[in-house]
């Protein structure tokens, strides 16, 4: 069977933002379907730029913290988004992580209560326009109910393909099914002949997010106890170094994609057969930065 192109994930780091935009100008001239933008350097500042350096590429945020500015400000700034970009913008917004927030000064409460109170908030907020698809970052299945009944549409990062069908099982088969809910999924992709290099690659990604215990529930949850249950060991001996090894091939595989040109498209080919509407992206490199792992990722498709 033949699948669509996947999106892409993009991110503007200081010193190369004008060269970002003009990769996403290349992105939108292939015919990659969508750019999405994580938190890192601000996405919601290159979803703005995103707006007017391209024509045709939907974009979105994947994901922006809910707790990072006031309501009022998201608002009138998805809303400014949305109707300048012809209605391509989508609005992912998520509870992000507990350290992650706790380094800004941030204090979180329930991850369910605060963002239906966030959804509702948005909605009430004066004279903002018409807002954008407002898109929640899931993981566990409660998240993913209340994706379906106040957004319109679900993104994981990092997911378990072969947790899917479980995971997409709280979902009505009308979402599951029909282009007006959104379901996505970062991807970690190494595209490399060194098939062992690839994944060295992609464990250095992902280490850091094994250390986070919601990812690490998550994770459990998909059927990889006993990798979590060594992760946590270490973290609790304050042995980092030792957590990628606790990471096995088996959890890598299930989560990320690396390995030659052929690897990586029959993994894309797998995450869509999965229920993922729109696999996204995140292209690293053996040796380079996010330049060479897009130059690299282009190839599979010239």
């Amino acid at each position: 069977m033949d699948h669509p192109l996947p999106a892409l994930s993009l991110a503007a780091v200081p010193g190369r933002r004008q060269r970002t935009l003009d990769l996403a100008r290349e992105i939108e001239r292939r015919g990659f379907p969508g750019i999405y933008c994580p938190s890192l350097s601000d996405g919601l500042a290159l979803c703005e730029a995103l707006a007017f350096t391209t024509s045709e590429v939907r974009f979105g945020t994947s994901i922006q913290p809910i707790y990072t500015r006031n309501v009022q400000e998201f608002a009138q700034m998805a809303s400014f988004i949305h109707e300048v970009s012809g209605g391509r913008f989508d609005f992912g917004v998520g509870v992000s992580h507990e350290p992650a927030m706790n380094r800004l000064g941030i204090k979180q409460g329930k991850p369910l209560a605060d963002m239906r109170s966030f959804v509702e908030e948005l909605h009430a907020v004066p004279r903002a326009g018409e807002l954008p698809p407002i898109i929640f970052a899931t993981l566990r299945k409660k998240m993913i109910q209340l994706s379906e009944t106040i957004a319109n549409g679900m993104v994981f990062a990092n997911g378990a393909r072969s947790h899917m069908k479980s995971s997409l099982a709280v979902l009505s088969d009308q979402s599951r099914s029909e282009n007006h809910f959104f379901i996505g999924n970062m991807i970690p992709t190494c595209v490399h002949d060194d098939v062992e290099a690839a994944k060295a690659v992609n464990r250095r990604t992902l280490t850091s997010y094994a250390m986070l215990p919601n990812y690490r529930n998550y994770w459990k949850e998909a059927g990889y106890e006993e990798e979590m249950n060594a992760v946590e060991a270490a973290v609790n001996e304050r042995d980092f170094d030792r957590v990628a090894s606790c990471l096995s091939d088996r959890w890598l595989a299930d989560t990320t994609l690396f390995g030659t040109a052929t690897d990586v498209r029959d993994g894309l080919a797998a995450w869509f057969d999965a229920g993922i509407k729109t696999p996204i992206v995140v292209p690293s490199a053996v040796e380079g930065g996010q330049f060479k792992a897009f130059e690299e990722f282009f190839e599979l498709w010239d």
